[in-house]
C-alpha cells in the first residue's frame, strides 16, 4: 500500500507541476521592436573627381565687340539625401560663392531632379547669379534621395556673363584682366 500511495502522489505532484507550467502560455503572445530612424542631411556635388571646372572668355578679334563667354558648363550633378524632422517638415539646398569678380556675373541653373531618387525631391529655383549671400536653388525637399552620381539628382548648369548680362548685376566697366581667379562654390543642405 506504501508503493501505491507513493506512485500516486508522484502523479499528482507531476499533474499539478505541469499544469502551472501549461497556465503560461495563452493562444496570443506578442513581443516589441524598437525602430530608429535618422535624421539626414547630406549634400555633395558629382562627379566627384571632375567637380572643380573652368570657365573664361574668349578675346574678340574684332574691334568694337566684346568679350565672349565660354560654353555653359553641364557637367555637375547635385545630389541629396534627406530624412526630415518632425519640428522641419522640408529642407532647402542654398548656394553661395566666396569671392566676386568684378564685372563677371556666374549663373547657376538646377534643372529638375532626374535619376534613381525617390521621395519628396525638391523644386529647382530660376537662374540664379552667385554671391556671397546663401540663395535657395532647390526647395521644399522632404524625406528623399537622388541617386548617387553623375545623372541623378539635379544637373547643374554654370555660365559667364560679362558686364550687364541677361539679368546681370556686374558692370563691364569693372573687368579686369588676369590669368587665373578661382571662386569657391558652397551648397549647403538646410532646414527651413
Amino acid at each position: 500500500m506504501k508503493k501505491l500511495n507513493l506512485s500516486l502522489a508522484v502523479c499528482f505532484i507531476t499533474a499539478a507541476f505541469s499544469g502551472s507550467l501549461k497556465a503560461q502560455d495563452t493562444n496570443t503572445d506578442n513581443h516589441t521592436i524598437t525602430i530608429s530612424i535618422p535624421e539626414v542631411a547630406l549634400v555633395d556635388i558629382e562627379p566627384a573627381a571632375t567637380k572643380n571646372i573652368t570657365l573664361g572668355f574668349t578675346a574678340p578679334t574684332e574691334a568694337g565687340n566684346p568679350i565672349t563667354p565660354s560654353t555653359s558648363n553641364t557637367t555637375l550633378w547635385l545630389n541629396y539625401s534627406s530624412i526630415k524632422s518632425v519640428a522641419d517638415p522640408t529642407r532647402n539646398v542654398s548656394v553661395s560663392m566666396n569671392a566676386l569678380i568684378p564685372g563677371i556675373d556666374i549663373q547657376v541653373t538646377a534643372a529638375a531632379a532626374t535619376g534613381s531618387g525617390a521621395g519628396t525631391l525638391g523644386t529647382p529655383s530660376a537662374q540664379l547669379i552667385l554671391s556671397a549671400a546663401d540663395q535657395t536653388i532647390v526647395s521644399g525637399i522632404g524625406s528623399a534621395y537622388t541617386g548617387n552620381g553623375a545623372n541623378n539628382g539635379h544637373n547643374l548648369t554654370y555660365a559667364l556673363a560679362a558686364g550687364s548680362g541677361p539679368g546681370g548685376v556686374a558692370a563691364y566697366a569693372d573687368l579686369q584682366a588676369t590669368a587665373t581667379t578661382v571662386v569657391t562654390v558652397t551648397y549647403t543642405i538646410s532646414d527651413n
